[in-house]
């Protein structure tokens, strides 16, 4: 076998300034023609594309001619969110239908025989453009943006004029419908938020009213009543029960006196008739006693009631008591030993013991009539004193129930002031809401204005044609480039005596040009030629159709 030969990989020598414009010279086709063919397809594509006109109009809120702090404005929404809003409804599919199939404006004919209805509709939503005009930086564009675009691109500039107009037309009608509907339903909404909180207000005063008037004399704020009044009935009950001990102790010593009278009398009766003169003064003497014996005894009754048993009083007239009785009895002991020793004498009536004895009787009567009248008057006073117990026990039945009313009459109060407040507060927004309802019915509040009317555009905004041919220039340069640079990269022949040298490493003594054949070298240019001109030819003809198709074809 006849062994492999080994090949040596040998690097390509770096290019010089020669070497490029060789390669340009031999690749020059290359490069040229897919330049021509940029520039014909950019030039066909950009004449052969309609044109399109955008129409733009500039519009704006103008604030509320009253000044906020006077009425506040029931509208909330910012610009942004409005302008969002009007946006969705305005170019929903019935709005955006209506106007392409208006007969004045007949948009899109071409697209409604090829497309359906759905994706007219998107292809003139994509043309609509509304945005907020700028005024700062983007915070204050969302917050605080007064003036915004509305701006439609279409290839008859009159219908884009049109449809701008019938777009800030619906703006301006969308706008109002939306300002005074949102007014009217915020004052419908408080309207209906005060009549709950009446109907609340009036619930809570209904069950405050009805817990009064079943808790009437127990309810917190009557808890001072109630103790004065309690005060000033135990100062009765304590007056009532004085008055009783006073008619008690005066019955007391009435009844004392009764006893007195009972025994002056007895004895009075026993002694009513005497024998002698002697016994008579004896009589008297003990008849003065007795009467001294019943004084010392409503004294000593009066003082029990007052002082102790032990008092210097008490014990001064009961030693007083005693003595009187003892010279008592020691004079009833002589008068009847006195009796005894003389017989049986005769016996006389004393005038004088019958003259006590009438007067005693009298004065047991007034005793008597005085202790009636004081039973009647502790009886009255007693049942004053019951009806005062029974007073005093309700009083103090309502204060123990206070406690407990308080807590339920606490939470009715505080659910009362809340609603009252509630109520209040709702009504003010209500009086505001109406005003400001009123505000956008005579035009005084927000209002949309036009700075600038729809315009009529004077030329297209695209194509850029010159933009498209330079470009189509370009794209075909670059790919030619590319297309030669390939080329050569592939191609590794030696070119020229530089390469010879470069990967030969010896000298070169002469070089021997390329000897052809002319007929051949003559048909090579000829089809060379013949190439090019076809070409430049099907080029021309190309962009020429394309022009005159644009400038006379559409007509």
């Amino acid at each position: 076998m006849v062994p492999q030969q080994g090949y040596v990989s040998v690097s390509r020598r770096p290019p010089d300034i020669e070497d490029y414009i060789d390669i340009l010279r031999r690749y020059r086709s290359w490069i040229v023609g897919p330049t021509f063919a940029g520039l014909v397809i950019a030039v066909v594509v950009a004449f052969l594309w309609p044109d399109t006109f955008v129409s733009t109009a500039v519009m704006r809120i103008t604030p509320q001619q009253i000044s906020e702090r006077l009425v506040p404005s029931n509208i909330s929404t910012q610009m942004a969110e409005r302008l969002l809003a009007m946006q969705q409804q305005i170019e929903s599919r019935t709005q955006l239908q209506e106007l392409i199939q208006r007969s004045s404006l007949n948009l899109y004919p071409k697209e409604r025989l090829r497309k359906p209805m759905e994706d007219v509709i998107e292809q003139m939503r994509r043309a609509i453009n509304i945005k907020i005009v700028e005024t700062g930086t983007a915070q204050a564009q969302q917050k605080f943006a007064s003036a915004f675009s509305i701006s439609f691109s279409y290839s008859d500039r009159y219908k884009a004029q049109a449809v701008v107009r019938e777009l800030v037309s619906k703006f301006t009608e969308e706008t109002n419908n939306q300002l005074r509907q949102q007014a009217n339903t915020t004052t419908l909404f408080l309207s209906d938020q005060l009549k709950a909180a009446k109907e609340n207000l009036d619930r809570l005063d209904g069950e405050i009213a009805k817990f009064k008037m079943q808790n009437a004399g127990r309810l917190p704020d009557q808890l001072q009543s109630n103790l004065q009044a309690v005060s000033a009935l135990e100062l009765q009950q304590q007056s009532l029960n004085e008055s009783i001990n006073r008619d008690a102790q005066e019955k007391m010593l009435l009844e004392t006196n009764l006893q007195n009278l009972e025994h002056q009398s007895t004895f009075i009766g026993s002694n009513l008739e005497q024998t002698a003169s002697g016994e008579a003064v004896k009589n008297q003497r003990i008849i003065q006693l007795d009467n001294r014996i019943m004084e010392l005894d409503t004294l000593l009754a009066a003082a029990r009631q007052t002082y102790r048993e032990d008092h210097p009083d008490i014990r001064s007239l009961e030693a007083k008591l005693g003595v009187l009785k003892k010279q008592r009895d020691d004079l009833e002991k002589d008068e009847v030993n006195a009796a005894a020793k003389a017989g049986a004498p005769k016996k006389v009536t004393n005038p004088q013991m019958a003259q006590s004895l009438e007067s005693l009787t009298l004065q047991k009567t007034s005793v008597k009539a005085q202790i009636q009248a004081r039973n009647m008057e502790m009886e009255e006073r007693a049942k004053q004193l019951k009806e005062l117990q029974v007073a005093i026990a309700a009083y103090r039945a309502r204060i123990e129930t206070i406690p407990i009313n308080e807590e339920k009459y606490q939470s009715l109060v505080r659910d009362y002031t809340v609603a009252h407040a509630d109520y209040e507060e709702k009504a003010k927004k209500r009086e505001i809401s109406e005003t400001s309802s009123t505000l956008e019915e005579r035009k005084a509040g927000e209002n949309l204005e036009t700075l600038d009317a729809p315009s009529l555009p004077e030329q297209a905004s695209e194509p850029n044609r010159l933009m498209m041919a330079a470009a189509g220039i370009g794209l075909g340069l670059f790919f030619g480039v590319f297309m030669a640079g390939a080329k050569e990269m592939k191609d590794t022949s030696l070119k020229n005596l530089k390469d010879v040298r470069a990967y030969t490493n010896l000298p070169v003594l002469s070089s021997i040009p390329l000897l052809e054949n002319a007929l051949l070298v003559r048909r090579k240019r000829r089809l060379f030629w013949l190439g090019w001109s076809t070409a430049i030819i099907i080029g021309t003809i190309a962009m020429s159709g394309s022009m005159y198709y644009y400038y006379f074809g559409k007509s």
